[in-house]
């Protein structure tokens, strides 16, 4: 398969940790060019850098996005109007309402998505789904709590210091219980967004999970967790050792070559961003 011509958007410590070493290790991807606000780091990156995101455009295939969500939403739909392929991080956007746009600009263009929802391509992860699918599961829970929101720590960004856990970690709980027990169809939300934030998610066929959201916890936080409960047993998402990421650039690749869709798509991105829009509602009303 020929290498996807991918052009990063973005140039941040998460696109020089995980998206431009993913997408230039190949070989299902090449890192084709970079665009980003500050063109000094993007030069740091060691592909071409482009000034204008149009000439990005000109020069790939398929565009990842690694910039604030409010960035991402804005971009995305400039790229699939351009007939760009679209990786895009989580949350699709800031806000519900530029979370649809992407999802529409998607589906009017036809352009080929994928979110990366990082735990979602490990295996350890496809195990435990898979192991949740032979239990009749009926519950679970999540904790994600780190100290992210507090001192100096590099993700401790504007976007995450004003939205808080629900936005940043609540697309992956979400997203991993509702593939757990089924999709979700109703939340009930308590907390604070930049303190403790407490969801109860109602599932597509009657189960329930609960989670727990916290960035703002002081000293060493223990391990996030996922558990979930059935009728024949249990399962317990362990500790995720492999290379998600390579994973997740052989899927885009494939996605967009096969033109075949992919399950975590910007439909499915919406989708969470509607239950955490809901939440969101809930905390400030």
């Amino acid at each position: 398969m020929e290498p996807v011509a991918v052009g990063l958007v973005g140039a941040g410590p998460w696109a020089r940790m995980a998206h431009a070493p993913m997408l230039a290790k190949g070989p299902h991807t090449r890192l084709a060019g970079v665009w980003g606000r500050r063109p000094e780091s993007a030069a740091e990156l060691g592909a071409p850098v482009f000034t204008r995101i149009e000439e990005l455009f000109d020069h790939c295939e398929a565009v990842a996005f690694c910039v604030p969500p409010a960035v991402q939403a804005e971009y995305a739909v400039r790229a699939a109007r351009a007939g760009k392929a679209l990786l895009l991080e989580k949350p699709l956007a800031d806000t519900l309402e530029g979370a649809r746009r992407v999802a529409d600009a998607v589906a009017e263009s036809g352009v080929a998505s994928q979110m990366v929802l990082t735990l979602r391509y490990a295996q350890e992860t496809r195990d435990f789904l898979a192991r949740c699918a032979e239990i009749a599961p009926f519950g679970g829970h999540a904790a994600n709590v780190s100290n992210v929101l507090l001192g100096d720590h590099p993700f401790a960004t504007p976007w995450r210091l004003r939205h808080g856990a629900l936005l940043d970690v609540g697309p992956h709980v979400i997203d991993l219980l509702g593939a757990a027990l089924g999709p979700v169809t109703g939340v009930r939300a308590h907390g604070n967004p930049l303190g403790w934030t407490g969801l109860l998610l109602e599932h597509e066929g009657g189960a329930v999970s609960e989670a727990s959201l916290c960035m703002a916890t002081a000293g060493d936080p223990p391990p996030s967790t996922v558990a979930v409960y059935g009728r024949t047993g249990s399962a317990v998402l362990p500790a995720v050792r492999g290379d998600a990421l390579a994973t997740v650039a052989e899927e885009f690749a494939r996605t967009v070559r096969d033109g075949g869709g992919h399950s975590l798509d910007a439909a499915h991105g919406l989708r969470l961003q509607q239950v955490i829009a809901e939440a969101e509602a809930q905390l400030t009303s």
